[in-house]
């Protein structure tokens, strides 16, 4: 199933990236630039969805991006990713 969340990314006073997924609680990552900021904030979302289908199966609603609480100079990003819900499956 393809799930798709929005995350936000920052940019730090120390030149670093800050990104987390406001629907998904604490589901937040840094890096040092942009290249990684996201693949970390792909396999985090990847890593919440997926224990948290393991475990109950729900997830929290997709907030729209206006709803979103940002500062200036902030990136909206969705992130959406694949997850295989069949059992005895592994990557």
């Amino acid at each position: 199933m393809k799930f798709t969340y929005p995350a936000v990314i920052r940019k730090t006073e120390e030149g670093t990236y800050q990104a987390f997924a406001p629907d998904l609680a604490g589901c937040e990552v840094t890096a040092p630039d942009m290249e990684d900021i996201m693949e970390n904030i792909y396999n985090a979302v990847y890593d919440w969805i997926y224990l948290e289908l393991s475990e109950n199966g729900d997830l929290p609603p997709v907030s729209e991006e206006s709803d979103l609480m940002t500062q200036e100079g902030d990136q909206i990003r969705n992130i959406c990713v694949n997850i295989r819900l069949t059992d005895g499956w592994d990557e």
